[in-house]
């Protein structure tokens, strides 16, 4: 095997293995980095090919750890934008310019994570009502073509979720559920559009158990990470998931 051939499944493994953590235990914020990853080696839509299916072998691992442990309303809100987001991504793939989304996107979640460390250091008082199902609505859009245009759906709907506070396992299960969903519905668009190759689904076969293994290892986090490390960490994910939005925005 070339070396080249060589670099591409090590970085495709540890692309994997962070996507399975990410989305396995930590709400899937940061799992869009490992597109980023593979773009580093690999054209854009190869990379998004490449991980749609990792990513939805991932979300069937990890569906019954937290099955029926979601809170519905908040995955209705969201699912119910997700599904005319998606059908946007999918009808402004070849020609919609997606940095305004990411720029903006990376501007809400660092936005919220400073807006609750403000709030956490008495600098602001926040309302203590939760946003509006509406704001879930408009979020589940957002996220939905984000996700179908670069696998980055997942920072928005952590703020809209985060602010309806949810316990760490209903925030996580929301996530798994709503995100499977639309991996899902992305599937076929992206056949038809040609974004699977022979050569993504090889790959992919190869990738397999190196995801499988960061979902594993995702979930054994959640149980063994407290509440507060928890939130600590998704804190972290969106600051760091929001800078490289918008670096890739602005770059």
């Amino acid at each position: 095997m070339a070396g080249h051939d060589i670099g591409i499944i090590a970085l495709g493994a540890l692309a994997a293995i962070f996507a399975g953590v990410s989305k396995g235990g930590f709400g899937s914020g940061a799992a869009f980095a490992s597109v980023s990853v593979l773009a580093l080696v690999l054209p854009p839509a190869q990379a998004l090919g490449i991980m749609l299916p990792l990513l939805m072998l991932i979300d069937a691992a990890t569906l019954r750890p937290y099955w029926r442990r979601w809170s519905w309303p908040e995955t209705r809100a969201l699912l119910w934008g997700g599904v005319p987001g998606t059908a946007l991504g999918a009808a402004l793939y070849t020609i919609a310019d997606a940095d305004l989304f990411r720029l903006l996107i990376g501007g809400i979640s660092l936005a919220f994570v400073g807006w609750q460390f403000s709030a956490r250091a008495g600098l602001i008082h926040p309302a203590r009502t939760p946003l509006p199902g509406w704001a879930g609505l408009l979020a589940g859009i957002i996220a939905g073509f984000t996700s179908f245009v670069s696998h980055a759906g997942g920072p928005v709907a952590a703020v809209y979720l985060l602010s309806r506070r949810l316990d760490k396992t209903a925030f996580q299960a929301t996530t798994v559920l709503l995100f499977a969903l639309l991996n899902v519905m992305k599937f076929v668009p992206y056949a038809y559009l040609g974004i699977f190759t022979a050569e993504t689904l090889k790959l992919d076969l190869i990738l397999a158990p190196f995801a499988l293994f960061g979902a594993w290892l995702g979930v054994k986090a959640h149980w063994l990470v407290s509440e507060r490390m928890f939130f600590a960490v998704t804190y972290v994910a969106l600051t760091v998931t929001g800078l490289k939005l918008i670096w890739d925005a602005l770059g």
